[in-house]
């Protein structure tokens, strides 16, 4: 997956001191130049202090490498490890390190960056998946290209959470400003940036692996659907990272210049019910909306029936997945009933979520199909990401949600009650812990009942899984039919 050419480094440097939120982020285009367009812009550049996706989609593997990556399988396969041993007791792992492996300020990557760099997660990120390195109890430093991590006890997951930003190496001498100043050892480095309209990566000339067939890639924001699209028909950009005006998708493909790559992702879009406090807090209230809401009905208008119904917080490219999106039929009858039965009557509920499309087209479908059983709702859009993750993902302060959750797995923030879901299930709490710990067939068996009870308690209702529908000029190439990350890989991308 990685094809890759130089850039000049007096030319880098130059673009690089000059990087800041108001530099123009305008570039030159040309047959090394590609310009890719997104609709959430990141609200900065540090993800160990900033939830939500859109700093790790532009940065991972691009700007930040672990020590392992997922490949377009799904795979763990070596990034800046070589290679790894496990101990019979799954509790030690031996880190083989590259030899010449630098950062962008031209720092050497050792054993002791990535001491430093898994033990920082536990001491000085705040995000709300970082307690996912708080089985770490050591990491030692035993040759300058050998760490050894001790584990306090055996964790099927940690391995591949590396995969994600927790296992993101930094170097002690590149943290100071990491909101602005990204320091990493991959193929790309941030240039550029332009507030609330894009930000330029150029090649990193020192960078240790193969260069990238692209030595400046335009990461341009564009939230309004139709903008989007009008920018790739006019080459104002080159790709469309994750198509958001679905009815679109069949010009595209009738256009010869243009290529559409359909696959799947981990990006589950949830309507989030805030299980902490009323009227959520009762689990009739919980299942009345899961029956009051024809999930085939929603993806079908709100995104053209593309993706896949799901009903619960698995995808189908997990080991544990089990199609229970049956479970909760279209039923307004019963819906109403619950509701009854719960006491639960004149509902006027708040209906707080991203600016972004599909959000909002979702929403108003909610909104009518609650309506029809006598709920009122108010949909509130919030900037995303900055107001949403404030108010709703850290304050708690909604009644319901959506949102579309990218993360690998992340069925694991069930499990934590001050999570913004609000759910708190002791039951879910001990699975969890037991499918981490026990055997790799254990965990299977254990993660399917997570699964199940989540359904069962209502914890949300899982609308659909999102596609991955990516738009490009035909003239480029490289991209991955699935999306199993949390980044938008660069490296693999190609002209043809």
């Amino acid at each position: 997956m990685k094809a890759r050419i130089p850039a000049l480094a007096a030319a880098l440097l130059l673009a690089i001191t000059g990087c800041s939120a108001g530099s123009s982020a305008s570039v030159s285009a040309g047959p090394d130049t590609l310009s890719v367009g997104f609709t959430a812009e990141p609200a900065n550049f540090d993800f160990t202090k900033t939830d939500g996706a859109a700093i790790p989609q532009a940065l991972l593997y691009n700007v930040y490498e672990g020590l392992v990556r997922l490949d377009a399988q799904g795979r763990v396969v070596p990034l800046l490890a070589q290679s790894w041993t496990i101990s019979p007791d799954r509790k030690t792992y031996d880190f083989k390190l590259r030899d010449g492996v630098k950062f962008s300020n031209g720092a050497p990557f050792t054993a002791e960056d990535v001491k430093f760099s898994l033990m920082r997660v536990k001491t000085d990120w705040t995000i709300s998946i970082k307690s996912t390195m708080d089985v770490v109890d050591h990491v030692d430093v035993v040759a300058p290209d050998h760490a050894r991590v001790v584990l306090s006890k055996p964790s099927n997951g940690w391995l591949f959470s590396l995969t994600s930003r927790l296992g993101a190496m930094f170097s002690p001498t590149g943290v100071a400003d990491l909101a602005n100043k990204p320091i990493g050892t991959g193929p790309y480095v941030v240039a550029a940036r332009k507030r609330g309209d894009s930000v330029v990566l150029k090649a990193n000339p020192a960078y240790w692996g193969r260069k990238p067939a692209y030595t400046t890639v335009v990461l341009k924001y564009i939230k309004d659907p139709t903008a989007l699209n009008n920018a790739l028909s006019s080459n104002g950009i080159d790709v469309i990272s994750a198509i958001t005006a679905p009815d679109s998708i069949p010009q595209f493909q009738a256009d010869d210049r243009f290529q559409v790559i359909q696959g799947t992702s981990n990006s589950e879009v949830t309507l989030a019910m805030n299980n902490a406090r009323p009227p959520f807090n009762d689990v009739r209230v919980r299942q009345a909306m899961m029956y009051a809401i024809d999930r085939k009905a929603l993806l079908d208008t709100a995104w053209a029936g593309r993706g896949t119904l799901i009903g619960s917080m698995v995808p189908p490219t997990d080991p544990w997945y089990e199609d229970l999106s049956n479970v909760y039929p279209f039923d307004p009858a019963k819906a109403k009933a619950l509701l009854t039965e719960a006491g639960a009557t004149n509902l006027n509920l708040r209906m707080r979520i991203p600016n972004l499309p599909y959000a909002v087209s979702a929403a108003q479908v909610v909104q009518s199909q609650l309506a029809d059983i006598g709920v009122r709702t108010t949909i509130e859009p919030l900037d995303f990401p900055a107001v949403w993750l404030k108010q709703v993902f850290t304050d708690h302060d909604y009644d319901l949600s959506i949102i579309q959750h990218v993360e690998a797995r992340d069925i694991t923030t069930f499990g934590k009650p001050k999570y913004y879901w609000g759910y708190d299930s002791k039951r879910v709490q001990q699975l969890l812990a037991e499918a981490d710990s026990g055997t790799p067939e254990q965990q299977v068996a254990d993660m399917k009942q997570v699964a199940r009870q989540l359904n069962t308690d209502a914890a949300a209702d899982w609308l659909f899984l999102f596609p991955n529908v990516i738009v490009a000029k035909a003239k480029v190439g490289g991209f991955v039919q699935n999306q199993v990350s949390e980044s938008f890989d660069l490296t693999g991308l190609a002209p043809r």
